[in-house]
């Protein structure tokens, strides 16, 4: 896809400033005419995230071809199309995707919004469509009976379908989050719970568990799209963002056995490597992170000369994940009491954040306010095991990585 316009920048940071969601693609000459285009690996992941089609389960040949209701979002009506997802019988059934139409409402390099929403896909373009204008400057005319969607492309009630469409998306996405704070506010309404198991992470298995969530290394949010967070009140601990491995692609060591090699440390029986790493200072290892904001990159350095900087991470691919697995948290604070032994949990509070400030990341990171953490660890049989890198914010630094929060009392 070819670089973004300003201007559509602008029109994509309003969508998404209104919690909308949405994957990018562009028509080529080629394409429009052969009534084709290549499902790149934004659209296939985000159809699969928003459960509506998988590429990689879907077998080739016209007889697997799935279809998918379609409209292109114009200044004041819906169109009708459907998409047409497949894999051809040739070219190793490289994922195509196709829009009923499309030649019709755009050309050769426009860029094209796909927005998901209720099992269905709007067609917004972003090159030409005044999104600014049809989402901001509320018609006079909105006649909506509650609980009714007004886009149907049969009924037409305001001038602007696009502000209807994001108005039922933040409706909808407002709905989750009362369904999970409703949950919430039960479980606290039931006293203490019994840790169900004896260690740090007690406390987050526990309230999955309560919510009906099944364990799972995903690096995907948890509830319907909401990530939570859950801490220990009295603990003032730094509180996870998310892991992350290096590029080992660009960088000089290619795995977590070879920074436990060589930095590694034997504690008891174990032989592992936990330690923070921060921009500020060198910990007792002599390893110290790097900001590069001029190539975009964090490195982590090691004060041997003939080691130095010996992995890399792309401040883009850092971004990505901030914006994946925190797009929307529920941070959650627990009193943690002991009853004969065994650890309880009362949770208290919540801390309601949405869109994280992505240019905030980097100047905590060069602030020392976020810090990585490794967690390797060498089995009795041998194999490394890395549960990290983990990258973690202090505990009273949430306000400067994500806008204005909302905190409810679970009590």
């Amino acid at each position: 896809m070819r670089e973004l316009t300003s201007s559509e920048i602008d029109k994509i940071k309003i969508l998404t400033e209104n919690s909308v969601e949405l994957t990018l693609i562009e028509p080529t000459a080629t394409g429009l005419e052969k009534s084709i285009m290549d499902a790149t690996g934004p659209v296939r992941n985000y159809l699969r995230n928003k459960h509506l089609h998988d590429y990689e389960l879907q077998g080739q040949g016209p007889e697997e071809k799935v279809l998918i209701d379609s409209f292109f979002v114009k200044e004041d009506q819906l169109l009708p199309s459907v998409a047409s997802l497949y894999r051809p019988q040739t070219k190793k059934g490289d994922p195509r995707i196709w829009f009923k139409g499309l030649g019709a409402y755009a050309k050769s390099g426009d860029i094209i919004g796909i927005i998901a929403f209720e099992k269905k896909l709007y067609l917004v373009n972003v090159t030409n469509l005044d999104i600014k204008g049809l989402i901001n400057d509320v018609p006079s005319s909105i006649i909506c009976k509650p609980g009714e969607l007004p886009f149907s492309p049969k009924k037409h009630l305001t001038n602007s379908h696009l502000l209807e469409i994001v108005q039922e998306i933040k409706r909808s996405s407002n709905k989750v989050a009362e369904e999970l704070l409703a949950l919430l506010k039960k479980i606290a309404a039931s006293g203490p719970m019994p840790a169900m198991l004896n260690a740090d992470t007690a406390i987050g298995r526990t309230l999955e568990t309560l919510l009906g969530i099944s364990i799972n290394s995903s690096k995907q949010p948890d509830y319907q799209g909401i990530e939570l967070k859950s801490f220990r009140e009295s603990r003032d601990n730094r509180k996870n963002l998310f892991a992350q491995v290096p590029d080992w692609s660009i960088s000089k060591f290619k795995s977590s056995a070879e920074i436990l090699r060589h930095f590694g440390y034997e504690r008891g029986n174990d032989y592992k490597l936990y330690c923070t790493v921060s921009t500020l200072s060198r910990n007792s290892q002599g390893l110290k992170l790097k900001v590069d904001t001029f190539a975009n990159k964090l490195f982590e350095n090691s004060q041997d000369s003939s080691i130095g900087d010996f992995v890399v991470w792309q401040l883009e691919t850092l971004h990505k994940r901030l914006l994946e697995k925190h797009s929307e948290t529920f941070w959650i604070a627990a009193e943690s009491t002991r009853i004969d032994g065994q650890e309880y949990f009362t949770y208290k509070k919540v801390e309601h954040t949405k869109k994280p400030i992505v240019s905030q990341f980097d100047i905590l990171l060069e602030q020392g306010i976020i810090t990585l953490d490794h967690l390797i660890k060498m089995t009795p049989n041998g194999k490394v095991v890395e549960k990290g890198p983990l990258f973690k914010i202090k505990p009273n630094a949430i306000g400067l990585l994500f806008p204005p929060s909302k905190i409810y009392d679970l009590r």
